[in-house]
C-alpha cells in the first residue's frame, strides 16, 4: 500500500475518532471503519502518528476533558464517565500524569489565570515563531488554550474581520546540518474554520546563498472550509548543500486555522516526497509551434 493511501486511511481514522470521542471506540472499531486488518492498521497508525491508537485516544479524551473542566461546571465524576474512565480515581491518575495537576487543581488554576478560560492566552506571536507573508497585518496569531489538539495550547492564525485578501504564515527556521542528505517528513495536526482561500503546512529548504532548493506548501492538496483536527504532512529531500530549513502553517484569504504537535522524522526513500518536481508532466517535444494544430 502506497504512503498516500496510508495517509488517507489515517485521516479517515482520526476523523472517526474525533466524531466518536465520547463513544466506546477501540482498534477493532476503527480498523473496521477504514476496512483494513487490525494488525496492519495498528502498525500503520503508530508509524504515521508516532503513538499507538490507544494512547492517541486517551490523550485526546484527556485534552477534551481538560477543556470541559475550564469551560463548564460539570462534576469531575461526570466528565470522567463521559470520557470512558472507569472511576474518578482512574481519571485523576491519568489526568495528573499528562497535566501534572489533578482535575480539581487544573480547573481552579485555569479559572484564576485565564479569567474563566474564555479567551486566547494572548493575541501575539507565540514564542519562537514569526508571522510573515504578503499581508501579515491583515492576520492575527495567538497561543490558544481553547482549541487544542493535545495538551494545553495550540497555535492560531486567522484573518482579521473582513480582511484577509493576501496570505500570512506562522513560521520558524533552523539549521539544516542535522538532516543534510536525508529525506525529512514534517507532520502536524491542523484544524480549520471557514477557510475561503486555502491553508496548508509548508517546508522550504534554502542553500548557503539563500536560494530555494526544495519547497512544498500543500497547495495541490490544500485545506479548505471547516475541518476538525487531523494530521497533515510534507516530505522533502534535504540536499547536501542545504543551509536552512523553514517551515510553518500558512493561510491565504479569509478564515482561521489552528496547528499543534509539529513533528520531524527522517524517512527512507520508500516514502515519496510531496514537492512538485520541475520536470514532472513536461512533454518530450514542443508542440503547435505554428498555432494551427488542434487537440
Amino acid at each position: 500500500m502506497k504512503d498516500k493511501e496510508h495517509g488517507s486511511l489515517v485521516k479517515r481514522a482520526i476523523d472517526y475518532i474525533e466524531n466518536n470521542i465520547k463513544q466506546k471506540v477501540g482498534l477493532q472499531d476503527i480498523a473496521k471503519h477504514v476496512i483494513i486488518s487490525k494488525f496492519h492498521f495498528h502498525r500503520m497508525f503508530s508509524v504515521a502518528v508516532g503513538t499507538s491508537i490507544a494512547d492517541y485516544i486517551r490523550k485526546r479524551r484527556l485534552t477534551r476533558a481538560a477543556l470541559e473542566l475550564v469551560q463548564t461546571n460539570k462534576r469531575i465524576l461526570d466528565i470522567a464517565i463521559d470520557y470512558h474512565f472507569q472511576s474518578q480515581e482512574a481519571f485523576t491518575r491519568a489526568f495528573k500524569k499528562m497535566f501534572h495537576l489533578t482535575p480539581g487543581q487544573y480547573r481552579d488554576y485555569s479559572k484564576l489565570t485565564k479569567m474563566g478560560g474564555n479567551q486566547m492566552q494572548s493575541k501575539s506571536v507565540p514564542y519562537g515563531w514569526t508571522i510573515t507573508g504578503d499581508s501579515p497585518n491583515e492576520y492575527e496569531t495567538a497561543v490558544d488554550n481553547q482549541e487544542v489538539h493535545q495538551g494545553r495550547a495550540s497555535g492560531y492564525l486567522g484573518s482579521k474581520g473582513e480582511k484577509g485578501g493576501g496570505f500570512a504564515t506562522l513560521m520558524q527556521m533552523f539549521d539544516a546540518s542535522a538532516y543534510r542528505g536525508q529525506r525529512l517528513k514534517l507532520t502536524a495536526f491542523v484544524k480549520s474554520n471557514q477557510v475561503e482561500g486555502w491553508a496548508g503546512l509548508w517546508m522550504r529548504i534554502d542553500g548557503n546563498e539563500g536560494e530555494m532548493l526544495k519547497f512544498d506548501n500543500m497547495q495541490n492538496r490544500a485545506i479548505t472550509g471547516t475541518n476538525n483536527w487531523n494530521q497533515y504532512f510534507v516530505v522533502l529531500d534535504i540536499p547536501v548543500k542545504s543551509h536552512a530549513i523553514a517551515f510553518g502553517v500558512l493561510l491565504a484569504g479569509k478564515g482561521k486555522v489552528w496547528v499543534d504537535n509539529f513533528r520531524f522524522e527522517v524517512v527512507d526513500d520508500k516514502v515519496p516526497t510531496t514537492d512538485q518536481q520541475a520536470d514532472e508532466g513536461l512533454p518530450a517535444q514542443p508542440v503547435n509551434l505554428n498555432f494551427e494544430e488542434k487537440q
